[in-house]
């Protein structure tokens, strides 16, 4: 039978039966990045793409690039040894991680016209629930994502990151919220904004609830993810595979959603 059913999903995805939505934003030099507050001593450098060769003296019949970046650059997965909560995991780390879980049904809670009213707009369980009980109740090792559409504003590095004399200001989860869906025994958690957690999460009690709930607990983090406006609420499947990184503590990823037409 699963022989079968796999058949049945390679014919769908050559006959664009199902498709395959791209979730990733272009990774480059112009990639918006996470800004550290003053008191930390390092960021994330900016992605960089040297030429090895294209066709010349150093390479006549080949073009190729190496590439300088973060782990959490771009769209990206967090592992659980991203965070202190989540550092004594042995299967923590994007090369020892249990991969059969990145991949899963995905429920897409749709915020953007909130998020659009109210930079600062935070989910809550009562918002969760809402939804559930209109879309159908969250699964155990489903992922779970945010729509806020802010990835619209990738392209302006700024607007991105959204800062002022107060600090970032982006949509994201409650610590109850992130409890909440915890409970619900999802995979991971995702946004669209430049990390997993709202732009005022540092004044959360915990901090960063998002970071310190998820990876306490085993699950993954994505963020900076693209294009969810073109995923329905419930129905699509998400592949979020981070790099073999050897000890990686996240990876860029080129997210997908495998949908139905």
């Amino acid at each position: 039978m699963s022989a079968d059913l796999i058949q049945q999903l390679g014919a769908k995805l050559l006959s664009g039966e199902i498709r395959v939505v791209d979730l990733s934003g272009t990774l480059g030099p112009k990639t918006p990045l996470l800004k550290l507050p003053p008191d930390f001593a390092k960021n994330t450098p900016p992605v960089e793409i040297h030429k090895i060769s294209e066709y010349d003296e150093d390479g006549p019949f080949f073009a190729w690039n190496w590439l300088k970046l973060g782990e959490h650059s771009g769209t990206h997965f967090d592992a659980p040894h991203h965070w202190i909560t989540g550092k004594d995991y042995e299967e923590g780390y994007t090369d020892s991680l249990d991969i059969q879980r990145v991949v899963a049904p995905v429920n897409v809670i749709d915020c953007s016209k909130e998020s659009e009213a109210d930079h600062d707009f935070l989910l809550t369980p009562e918002f969760v629930k809402k939804w559930e009980a209109e879309n159908g109740e969250i699964g155990e090792g489903e992922w779970v994502v945010m729509r806020s559409d802010w990835d619209r504003r990738a392209g302006d590095e700024d607007a991105y990151l959204n800062a002022d004399e107060n600090g970032p200001h982006s949509p994201g989860p409650t610590p109850e919220c992130v409890e909440y869906l915890l409970s619900k025994k999802i995979v991971g958690w995702g946004t669209q904004c430049i990390g997993t957690d709202a732009g005022k999460a540092g004044e959360m009690d915990p901090p960063y609830p998002a970071h310190n709930f998820l990876h306490r607990d085993n699950c993954f983090g994505l963020a900076s993810l693209a294009n969810l406006d073109k995923l329905p609420p419930k129905g699509a499947i998400l592949i979020a595979a981070p790099l073999k990184i050897e000890n990686g503590t996240g990876s860029p990823i080129r997210a997908l959603a495998i949908v139905g037409a």
